[in-house]
């Protein structure tokens, strides 16, 4: 009762979705990034969208220790449905990849105590030709509560951007209306991106618990660096519409695939975390390296992620660094990270660079003693003083955080 309270008084006043889900941001596993389209189940027989594909995924979340960590969805994105509807005009899953079907897939998800997340689009067709749900929206509503879906993610294709003020909070009510608890992820406000429409956060999160924001993330540092350039910005103040309930959603998390650096994954999770944003991995849990493992299931940045306040942290310039800070329990505590993208700074990048500054350049001035602990390593850095002078190295491509709670 007491966490509930200090959220309520701290949190900025907005209406949310109400439907009891996403109070924290979710934590999951998605196909998209890594898997995409690939339907080929001949050739792939492992990695095609399929059956197979998102079972073992599934078993490997419970055996690898991923579902203790918080890890609770499976999502399949685009390239799922079969090319037609029923002759009833409902979706169905493709029958050579989906040979069981769509609800036996939900059960056994749900037998492993993980849950069942789907795709879908408010166009004719989904952004890979698919059929998409317009004109279908309570129809499809009705057929994936059936088939116990937990997560829907639902995109903007094929549509008249100027519908999609209408049609998401419409799909919202359909899905209600089923009983089933689906939690809503919004392609909503890329509108603001294709169609430069101003985004209208209020009515986004009245619709939906999580909401993209940005372009695709793509298997590179530079696509990091760009969705975190563009957080650092905060356009339309959207980081004051993140908390409990409603999310603003980076994409997803490429630790573990081929792209990043070891330095630049402690980037792309620390700031993720750091952003309050959800954790959808898009990567092959089942060949995964022990770096990358070890950095998606760590309990400091986890509770960071988790924290209950749902706080989106801010950023600011401070010399040839990046400074993100924002609150977290108990009360008076914050989380730190520190960026030294080189990009920033062309010339600085062939060394690390050493940050040298006292606590209260980091937004603590309230002259009390507070314990520093290190993010990723969990090393205590001592007791200090908001007049304190904290040293420590940051890579290029790196990130160095960490946490200042009060003696």
């Amino acid at each position: 009762m007491l966490i509930i309270l200090i959220v309520s008084l701290l949190c900025p006043f907005i209406w949310s979705l109400d439907n009891g889900l996403a109070l924290t941001p979710p934590l999951g596993w998605l196909t998209w990034e890594r898997f995409r389209c690939q339907t080929n189940c001949k050739e792939y027989p492992k990695n095609c969208i399929g059956e197979t594909l998102i079972k073992e995924m599934a078993d490997v979340m419970v055996s690898d220790g991923y579902k203790d960590a918080g890890y609770e969805y499976i999502i399949i994105d685009d390239c799922w449905p079969a090319s037609k509807r029923t002759s009833a005009g409902r979706l169905q899953g493709d029958p050579e990849r989906f040979p069981n079907g769509m609800k036996a897939l939900a059960d056994y998800i749900h037998s492993k105590g993980l849950k069942f997340g789907i795709y879908e689009d408010f166009g004719k067709k989904t952004c890979a030709g698919y059929p998409g749900s317009e004109f279908y929206l309570e129809m499809d509503s009705q057929t994936i509560a059936a088939w116990g879906v937990d997560f829907v993610k639902f995109d903007q294709c094929n549509a008249d951007p100027h519908d999609m003020k209408y049609g998401y909070p419409v799909m919202e009510f359909f899905m209600n209306k089923t009983g089933r608890p689906m939690l809503f992820a919004c392609e909503w406000p890329l509108n603001n991106l294709v169609s430069k429409f101003k985004p209208d956060f209020a009515a986004i999160r009245k619709t939906c618990n999580m909401w993209r924001n940005y372009n695709d993330i793509e298997d590179s540092f530079d696509s990091v660096v760009s969705i975190i350039n563009y957080w650092a910005k905060d356009p339309y103040n959207m980081s004051s519409y993140a908390g409990p309930g409603g999310w603003n959603d980076p994409d997803e998390i490429i630790v573990g695939d081929f792209g990043l650096s070891h330095d630049q994954e402690r980037v792309q999770m620390g700031m993720w975390c750091m952003f309050a944003a959800p954790l959808l991995l898009s990567n092959d849990l089942r060949n995964i390296r022990n770096s990358s493992k070890a950095l998606i299931l760590n309990k400091r940045l986890l509770a960071i992620n988790q924290d209950p306040l749902g706080i989106q942290a801010k950023a600011f310039n401070l010399g040839y660094v990046q400074v993100w800070t924002r609150p977290i329990l108990p009360l008076g505590s914050k989380a730190v990270a520190v960026l030294f993208v080189t990009d920033h700074y062309p010339g600085k990048g062939g060394n690390y660079i050493k940050v040298t500054y006292p606590l209260s350049m980091y937004g603590i001035t309230d002259g009390k003693q507070y314990n520093i602990t290190e993010v990723f390593d969990g090393y205590s850095m001592g007791t200090h003083n908001t007049s304190s002078v904290l040293t420590f190295n940051v890579n290029p491509t790196g990130i160095f955080m960490f946490t200042a709670k009060p003696v």
